[in-house]
């Protein structure tokens, strides 16, 4: 059996949700529940607009054996339907040993610099670089755009990381707020047992109702609880 820390960082890494009009982001309050090992736990998401074309994506994953918080600026290209990183953090709690991460995007020069537990260095970077959350977004826009498998360069820990996703069909999914129309995503990965699955509500700008992550036989579970698009509630589905 995987160690607590681990199962959760592989549950939430895909559990931001997001959602889009026809030019832009539409802002969002979303919170999800889940229960790992008999610990509760809640997940947070909230995309804000900062200001003309600059948004910013909170994640947070909270429970009795630590706190997990993810944060990324980034900037809005509505002519390209794009998001470029300006800059991301990441900070850990409980769950082991303490970690902190922050990334700072130069798209001038194309590169970034990372700075890891007060470690700092620089590398260089293609135009279409993500961070851990921006991805997500880029993500949700190309759903729209019709496109069925996706492919993105992640900057992470110093390092250029492949993420890749397959749609792999359509299911009517029962949630606490009711029954949805939803595409299944799913996300696997080489030489790695693990393979997460995301249901997004085709008929609400793609919201994630739901995440799986399933490994070794066993499988871990969020679900939408509350959600909030452009500051009105989702009452019901």
């Amino acid at each position: 059996m995987p160690n607590i820390r681990t199962a959760l960082l592989c549950l939430i890494s895909l559990a931001a949700p997001l959602t889009f009009a026809a030019d832009a982001p539409i802002t969002f309050d979303n919170e999800y529940k889940a229960k790992l090992y008999g610990f509760n736990i809640t997940v947070t998401n909230r995309l804000t607009k900062t200001s003309d074309n600059q948004y910013e994506l909170l994640f947070k994953a909270d429970s009795m054996i630590g706190t997990i918080t993810e944060q990324s600026k980034m900037h809005w290209n509505p002519a390209q339907q794009t998001v470029s990183p300006l800059h991301y953090n990441y900070a850990r709690s409980g769950l082991g040993k303490a970690r902190t991460a922050e990334l700072s995007f130069d798209w001038p020069n194309k590169t970034v610099t990372n700075n890891v537990q007060k470690t700092s260095w620089q590398m260089d970077i293609a135009q279409k670089v993500q961070d851990k959350l921006s991805y997500q977004v880029q993500l949700q826009q190309d759903l729209r755009n019709g496109h069925k498998n996706f492919a993105y360069q992640i900057a992470d820990g110093g390092r250029l990381k492949e993420y890749k996703f397959t749609t792999v069909g359509e299911e009517l999914l029962e949630t606490p707020l009711g029954k949805v129309n939803t595409i299944k995503v799913k996300r696997s990965r080489e030489n790695d047992e693990r393979v997460t699955y995301a249901w997004l509500a085709k008929d609400w700008n793609y919201l994630l109702v739901r995440l799986q992550q399933e490994e070794k036989g066993e499988a871990y579970t969020i679900y939408i609880h509350k959600a909030t698009l452009n500051g009105k509630a989702i009452e019901k589905f």
